[in-house]
Formats: structure tokens, sequence, C-alpha cells
């Protein structure tokens, strides 16, 4: 995995390094490692993802297909104005 880093900008080339990493599911693989998994888990924690891929990738699809109604969408983040200066009374 290669990261070009820019006119000296390492904190911009880490976070890059670390969304590429996140994409390709490093950091999983890793907290999975940590301990020994029972090939039995293994096995069901294998089964119990492939399900939820397909029931995703099932969902997906309909919502394409107009079988199901789309997510509501998500409103973007609305700065509320500043308040105004209130000036202190010097008695």
């Amino acid at each position: 995995m290669h990261v070009l880093v820019r006119d000296n900008n390492v904190d911009q080339a880490l976070r890059v390094l670390k969304k590429k990493m996140q994409r390709e599911g490093v950091f999983r693989e890793m907290k999975q490692r940590r301990s020994y998994e029972k090939p039995s888990e293994r096995k069901t924690r294998e089964k119990s993802e492939a399900i939820r891929r397909a029931r995703k990738l099932a969902r997906k699809q309909a919502i394409r297909e107009g079988l199901l109604p789309a997510p509501p969408k998500k409103k973007p983040f609305e700065r509320k104005p500043p308040l105004p200066e209130i000036k202190a009374r010097t008695e």
C-alpha cells in the first residue's frame, strides 16, 4: 500500500493511509486476531456475515426496483447564527 506525502503534509498522508486501511479491512482483521477464535466460532461468524451481506444486497435491489421505499434523506447540518453581543454596563 502506497501513500504519497505532498508538501511535507504528514497529517493528510496519515488520514489517507487510515482511510485506505479501513477500506481494506485491516483494522477489523487486527481486532479479530487479538485472541484465538475456534474454528466453529469462525464458521458461525463468517456465515452470519454472509447472511448480512446478502440481506443488504437484497434490500438495495428491492429499493432500486421500487418494491421498498427509500430511506429518508438526512438533512445537512445547519449552523445556528451567532448570538448578538450584549454590551456590559459600566457604572
